[in-house]
């Protein structure tokens, strides 16, 4: 499989970082995500952890970019508290980033190793939502 990267948003992870340095707080909050909208935006956003399993980061963030109106997200990257840095986001997590945004761009890597690449390349040969619904005519 060959990789195709683009250039990292570095003022995304640095949002993220914040973030996650700011709200980041006890066990319930971990990880914090960016994205960047169409437009310009940077939409933040904090994971809920919950025993049940609640939401990562880059679902709640999902929502949250919903709610202020940017349906079209261009890149997104998580990072964790305790300047772990960035964390790639879960199997589930690269289901509905697919699902939801199949151009996305995810920023993952550590250091000189960090690249943008296409939600697509972290998941190879996967079951793609919308191809398996019914037409609606």
């Amino acid at each position: 499989m060959t990789v195709q990267t683009h250039p990292v948003d570095h003022e995304l992870v640095q949002a993220a970082a914040d973030v996650a340095r700011a709200r980041c707080r006890g066990d319930n909050h971990t990880v914090a995500a960016a994205a960047r909208a169409q437009d310009g935006r940077v939409i933040t956003a904090v994971n809920a952890y919950h025993f049940t399993g609640g939401p990562c980061a880059e679902l709640v963030l999902i929502g949250a970019a919903a709610a202020q109106g940017a349906y079209d997200l261009d890149t997104i990257v998580a990072v964790g508290n305790r300047d772990r840095g960035i964390v790639p986001p879960c199997g589930r997590c690269r289901q509905v980033l697919l699902d939801y945004f199949p151009a996305l761009k995810v920023i993952v890597g550590e250091g000189d190793r960090t690249r943008a690449v296409p939600i697509t390349d972290l998941l190879p040969e996967s079951y793609v939502w919308a191809d398996h619904q019914l037409d609606a005519d």
